[in-house]
């Protein structure tokens, strides 16, 4: 995918791994044993890729029966590690719910005394008086006791403590807000510039807006571009310009509906898990590249979002879908060439990722050794479908990877991440330009996409550690997708002639 001409490069995947494995670690010691019992989960399911590639890195690399075995072994491990991970857990859980019940209490005893003369501090806030004090009634000092009210758009933001898990409090105050008003207004459990817990409420006029009909027909406009694009880079690796022999196109069909494959499992992926949360979704808006047909598509949501935990699972479902399927059409790919094969591709196109190459040697094995290799049109279909996935899970604004990021890691790290993806763009561009991808991925990201998710209504649970193990692992698997090998280690390990 990218070119470079440094060594280095070829190690990156496994650098930035272990990096990521010090900063999980580091992070979780300051949760004691649970902590390290969930980073070890994340170890365990990294590990097999983590061998894989790291072996590959040194000109050693396993057969597909090593690689299943380490899959079930690591998959066995993390099982047993959930087990510890779920007997530990109930201890804490038992503690920190008896220390916030004393706590509680003690509060309780100590303000029962002067209750009468507490009020709260108010500003003007666009909200009615009379909404305004209902509002206020759902709050205790068992859920979040509020000392603050602060104007805020058209609603208000409510400063104070937070006094028991944020999950359980934020569901509690939704109810109660919707017994009180309805649906209203919205409530928004958050984390301030400060880094405290803060009950924001809106308007419900303020929630997400259904798709236009200029918006559905820019899709439509859109959706035929990329049908035309897909069918030109299918002709195009079938040696013909579209435009110019566009009587030919029916032979573009196969490859192009290939892609299109990868595409519709994608958004089936992200569809399926958001009507599991009953979040609505836009049309999708596709796409269209000349170079590999499509980026993929924009979807909005038009819905709330409840949590990070379901932001996370909408998000991931795509790539996982489409990246299966592109995975699995790559290694069938691999599994049917032989001498004779539709498609003739000179082997150094195989250093252009670290993951293909990998599988392409693991399958393929000395055939990698001379100049031209015949493969199965699958195994473009499949490459293709991982490129299209790894770009989309780039941690950059509101990208499946910048969701993913936001899910796991929070708005601040999300934000971060956006930034340096798109520096790291610029910096290929500018080494590369022999690649237009890049630059025209980082446009695209700075004007349609760089922007986070708005926040979830409930901002301040995290997703599970084995949601946050899967989310690493995505990408993990986007930086060995986009990375390439560099032609020295290529050479050393046999691939091009």
């Amino acid at each position: 995918m990218f070119n470079g001409s440094e060594s280095i490069a070829t190690f990156l995947i496994v650098l930035a791994a272990f990096a990521i494995l010090a900063w999980g670690y580091n992070r979780s010691r300051a949760y004691g044993k649970l902590g390290i019992l969930a980073w070890l989960q994340s170890v365990v399911l990294m590990t097999p890729w983590l061998l894989f590639f790291g072996l590959f890195a040194v000109g050693i690399y396993l057969n597909l029966v090593a690689i299943l075995l380490l899959l079930v072994v690591s998959i066995a491990v993390y099982i047993w590690l959930g087990k510890q991970l779920r007997a530990e857990g109930q201890d804490v859980i038992l503690k920190q719910k008896a220390a916030q019940r004393i706590e509680a209490e003690t509060v309780s005893q100590q303000q029962s005394s002067n209750t009468d003369n507490q009020t709260l501090a108010v500003e003007v806030v666009p909200i009615p008086e009379e909404d305004l004090a209902k509002i206020k009634g759902i709050f205790g000092i068992d859920t979040f006791f509020a000392t603050e009210t602060i104007s805020y758009q058209d609603g208000a933001i409510f400063k104070g403590n937070l006094r028991g898990e944020a999950d359980l409090v934020h569901t509690s105050l939704t109810n109660k807000l919707k017994q009180q008003l309805g649906d209203k207004y919205r409530l928004f459990l958050v984390e301030s510039p400060e880094e405290k817990p803060v009950i924001v409420i809106l308007p419900s006029t303020n929630d997400p807006q259904p798709t236009t009909l200029a918006q559905k027909n820019l899709a439509l406009v859109l959706l035929l571009a990329t049908i035309v694009t897909s069918l030109e880079a299918a002709g195009l690796l079938l040696g013909f310009d579209l435009f110019s022999n566009f009587n030919r196109y029916q032979e573009a069909i196969p490859l192009s509906l290939g892609l299109w494959t990868i595409l519709a499992v994608h958004e089936i992926g992200h569809r399926i898990l958001a009507k599991r949360y009953d979040i609505r979704l836009s049309v999708p808006f596709f796409l269209p590249t000349w170079q590999i047909g499509s980026f993929g598509a924009i979807t909005r949501f038009e819905s709330l979002l409840p949590s990070r935990t379901a932001l996370f699972d909408i998000a991931f479902a795509g790539p996982a879908a489409g990246g299966l399927i592109s995975l699995l059409l790559l290694v069938i790919g691999l599994v049917l060439s032989h001498p004779g094969s539709m498609f003739q591709i000179p082997t150094v196109f195989f250093q252009g990722s670290i993951l293909v190459g990998a599988l392409a040697k693991v399958v393929l094995g000395s055939t990698l050794q001379t100049n031209i290799v015949d493969v199965n049109p699958l195994v473009l279909i499949g490459w293709l479908g991982l490129v299209i996935t790894s770009l989309n899970l780039l941690p950059a604004g509101q990208l499946d990877g910048g969701r993913i990021v936001h899910a796991i890691y929070g708005r601040k790290t999300a934000r971060r991440a956006t930034i340096a993806t798109l520096i790291l763009l610029g910096i290929v561009a500018l080494f590369n330009p022999s690649n237009p991808i890049p630059l025209y991925w980082a446009i695209l990201i700075l004007f349609l996409q760089r922007e986070l998710e708005r926040p979830t209504m409930n901002e301040l649970s995290e997703p599970d550690d084995a949601r946050a193990a899967w989310g690493l692992l995505a990408l993990f698997l986007m930086l060995a997708t986009l990375i390439p090998l560099s032609p020295s280690l290529a050479g050393r390990l046999g691939i091009g002639g």
